[in-house]
């Protein structure tokens, strides 16, 4: 990596370096702010489950004193409808270079794409192909094969290896006259590989195609334009880089012209729902959508479930995602650079790419042996993930990941590979989240 901290030493894996990497790094004091983050423990899955903050306890607590204990029903009237759509422009606003007005919260990213696949296939009739790659997250690649089972559509696919990604030549082989919509994501969930967005949108557009983007790597960690780069609809999980708790629910994007109808007739969901009718209380019969980004809505919204992501945005609003991105350079390539180092004698490979900016916030290491060198970790107090085929997933969270976490947990790594691994039960118990 290159030299933060001006120490005019390439000597990166001692523990000095590391040392003086964090005295020199300007987000170092939001460190504190997480809970466990003053402990010895190695968090290597900030991109699975980001840790929770010391206020969010404060915020919990008041809620059920307060707001749910004393207002009860009243908090409908005094805030929570509303939630969703205020929580969704803060997200916007924050994280995804979007306008207010586009971007609601609720439902898990499941649902959510599945929600905004349908509307673009159905918003594309005569079209019969929904095109994803080969290496998408499952779910992704779940969804669109049962839509297409549903609407008697072709899924076309991008081969994709795994320790690579989606390139813009890629996407226009595979678009055509046929094609309705495009599902990809942003970052690759196993390999890190940073798609260019504003490179791909336009090429799918150009086909008549949507294209719907699946931000639940990158939310948080690598800066997104929506608005800028055009994009027709995105999706994206709250519990990685936004730490909004496990289950925590998703958000939905759909561009401005897509609710309006400025740009053919607007989009219409396919799950509805009185949260989403145009006169939720009026409760007759018959839907009509609500106009806006309420129509994507369906049922009574995760009050709970929005309250931990929020301390986490407005911890984010105060660092910037420029600097939030450029930490995040920084890690992970100070993991490459002890793999390089410690690893490579080891016949560790590194699956993700080695220049950081076609990489988001994470890096994947391979060898035969990781499942059990994941084990072994864990039983150690350092916590990565497991990817197939033998990837050792390291996701560094900026605001909670120091360098002296980074340099422990990597030496672990390298002791644990020069060493003993883990038990067969320990093997069997590891359980990798998304």
């Amino acid at each position: 990596m290159t030299d933060p901290a001006g120490t005019g030493t390439s000597s990166s894996t001692s523990p000095t370096y590391a040392a003086t990497l964090d005295a020199a790094d300007p987000l170092a004091a939001f460190r504190s702010e997480f809970v466990g983050a003053e402990s010895s423990l190695v968090y290597f899955d900030g991109n699975s489950l980001g840790r929770p903050l010391a206020v969010t306890g404060e915020r919990l607590r008041a809620f059920v004193d307060e707001a749910w204990g004393g207002r009860l029903i009243r908090g409908w009237d005094e805030g929570w409808y509303d939630l969703p759509l205020r929580l969704g422009d803060e997200i916007a606003r924050v994280c995804l270079g979007a306008a207010p007005g586009q971007t609601t919260v609720g439902d898990s990213t499941t649902v959510l794409l599945y929600k905004l696949v349908r509307a673009a296939v159905d918003a594309r009739p005569g079209r019969d192909e929904i095109v994803i790659d080969s290496d998408n997250f499952p779910t992704d690649r779940y969804i669109v094969e049962g839509i297409a089972a549903e609407r008697g559509l072709t899924v076309r696919w991008i081969p994709v290896e795994h320790d690579s990604g989606v390139d813009v030549e890629q996407v226009r082989e595979a678009v055509g006259d046929r094609t309705a919509v495009v599902v990809l994501s942003q970052v690759a969930y196993r390999s890190g590989h940073l798609a260019d967005v504003e490179a791909i949108t336009p090429v799918v557009q150009d086909a008549g195609a949507l294209v719907v983007w699946d931000l639940c790597h990158s939310v948080g960690s690598v800066p997104v334009e929506l608005d800028r780069w055009g994009v027709d609809l995105a999706v994206g999980c709250t519990y990685k880089y936004l730490n909004g708790g496990p289950g925590s629910p998703a958000f939905a994007y759909v561009a401005q012209r897509h609710l309006d109808g400025s740009a053919g007739p607007a989009l219409r969901q396919p799950i509805q729902g009185w949260m989403g009718h145009a006169d939720p209380f009026l409760m007759g019969p018959g839907y009509q959508p609500s106009g806006g980004i309420r129509r994507f809505i369906s049922g009574t919204p995760a009050v709970v479930g929005m309250l931990a992501m929020q301390d986490m945005l407005d911890l984010v609003d105060r660092a910037g995602m420029d600097a939030v991105r450029a930490k995040s350079r920084d890690l992970t390539s100070y993991a490459v650079d002890l793999a390089d180092a410690w690893l490579a004698e080891h016949g560790v490979t590194v699956a993700s790419p080695r220049d950081p900016d076609l990489r988001g916030g994470h890096v994947t290491l391979r060898h035969d042996r990781m499942r059990e060198v994941t084990a072994a970790l864990w039983e150690r107090d350092v916590i990565p993930d497991y990817r197939d085929p033998g990837g050792l997933r390291i996701g560094l969270s900026p605001l909670s990941t120091s360098y002296a976490e980074v340099h422990a947990g990597m030496a672990a790594v390298r002791d644990v590979l020069a060493g003993g691994g883990a038990s067969r039960a320990a093997q069997e118990h590891i359980l990798s989240g998304p």
